[in-house]
């Protein structure tokens, strides 16, 4: 054995440059899959598969959101024990199928079992980017790890939705678009087979970490600990999971919504991509500025935030005011969503810390779900406004939530253990 197989993993940003940036160069492959439907997917249901329904358009949404929900706790437990690149490059191998599905369904349940298939991606792959960050770096800048690691998903998520939506309108809604979706995908796990397991990191963490240990602990305490007995784990899970139910309907309705106003495709391009480019290039500093300032301030203030956004889009037609909120949603998301995750990092111990991440995404994630089945029965029975208008009032209360359960977590460096409160 080699003096450079015995050195200890070191933690941190900068010994660990290298590969944090391949891991953030592959998490903007992992968003660009997203970004692919993220403009046109509720067009194809209505123009292509000729869906009237606003709760069937919306079913590729639920079914994504319930695959990555359950990946994302499966595959977050499951990488403590197989490590994290195997679960990466697993998450690839999913992904590649989809552009090609997407390309030559002919049907709608094609594109359905499609959207299976990428939240199968998405929960691996963006998990593992996750959980693989947190590994390296260690406690010290988890809130900047989080925004490097969400600015490049999600900047990539509105670059590839502008992109596609030019490209439709242009060459048509299929074809072209999902052509890129091949590309993204091959690159993505090139890239990947480079990435190095980094389990190493987080034993090392642990060791220093104080009690708490994970191999004492079944996936049913993580559960109860990060879904209701901790007051910031479980006051994180269900900020998580409104976000993503908003994020759902926005998904989901926002393309259709502006095409009935009126709008061209390249506006709803513009529409679609400015939300996530502001949520994404805005992480870096708010997840940094969470290591200062803390992290509760950021969650209230970005729920409410994104409350009176998508109330905005009660402003019928008026493409400026759509615009407005559009960018205002991005700066409540970019506030909140790095946020919760570094707060979940300084709760969980590193010994469990990656399936409390799992539980945490697994909650987020089925906010998709419930966004975009209720969203839709809403609008199919009250019409568009009132499914708006609900997100809006659910946001602000999931806001006064937090600001009433979560307690500061970003106080010391000390990590609790498990052990001591299941």
């Amino acid at each position: 054995m080699t003096l450079e197989a015995e050195r200890p993993p070191r933690l941190g940003l900068r010994p660990n440059l290298g590969q944090f940036s391949l891991l953030v160069l592959v998490n903007a492959f992992v968003g660009g899959m997203v970004g692919m439907e993220r403009s046109i997917l509720p067009l194809l249901g209505r123009d292509v598969f000729h869906i009237t329904s606003v709760t069937v358009v919306l079913s590729f949404i639920a079914a994504f959101g319930a695959t990555k929900a359950i990946t994302n706790l499966v595959g977050a437990r499951l990488s403590e024990r197989v490590g994290r690149r195997r679960l990466l490059i697993a998450g690839w191998a999913a992904g590649l199928a989809v552009p090609l599905l997407l390309l030559y369904a002919p049907t709608w349940q094609w594109v359905i079992f499609a959207n299976v298939l990428l939240g199968i991606n998405q929960g691996l792959c963006w998990s593992m980017t996750v959980i693989m960050k947190f590994d390296l770096v260690g406690p010290v800048r988890r809130g900047l790890a989080m925004g490097l690691n969400e600015f490049a998903g999600y900047v990539a998520v509105a670059i590839v939705a502008y992109a596609t939506a030019v490209l439709a309108e242009r060459f048509g809604l299929r074809s072209v678009p999902f052509e890129l979706g091949i590309a993204l995908a091959a690159a993505g796990l090139a890239l990947s087979l480079l990435v190095r397991e980094t389990s190493g990191h987080a034993r090392a963490e642990a060791s220093t970490a104080g009690s708490g240990n994970a191999a004492a602990s079944s996936i049913a305490a993580v559960f109860k600990q990060t879904s209701f007995r901790d007051p910031a784990l479980s006051a994180c899970s269900q900020a998580g999971f409104v976000n993503n139910l908003n994020d759902g309907m926005i998904w989901g309705m926002l393309p259709l919504m502006a095409m009935a106003a009126g709008f061209s495709l390249a506006q709803v391009g513009l529409l679609t991509a400015a939300y996530p480019f502001v949520w994404g290039s805005l992480q870096v500093l708010t997840g940094g500025l969470s290591d200062a300032w803390g992290r509760k301030r950021f969650i209230v203030i970005g729920m409410i935030v994104q409350a009176g956004a998508i109330a905005l889009l009660l402003v019928r037609g008026v493409f400026a005011w759509w615009l407005v909120a559009a960018v205002a949603l991005g700066i409540g998301t970019a506030m909140v969503y790095p946020t919760l995750l570094a707060a979940i990092g300084d709760v969980a111990h590193p010994n469990w810390r990656a399936s409390a991440v799992g539980v945490y995404r697994l909650w987020r994630d089925l906010g998709y779900v419930a966004g975009a089945l209720a969203s839709g029965a809403v609008a199919d029975v009250f019409g568009v406004g009132a499914a708006v208008a609900m997100v809006a009032a659910l946001t602000l209360a999931s806001g006064i939530f937090v600001a009433v359960r979560m307690p500061e977590t970003k106080t010391s460096e000390s990590l609790t253990g498990l052990g001591a409160t299941c």
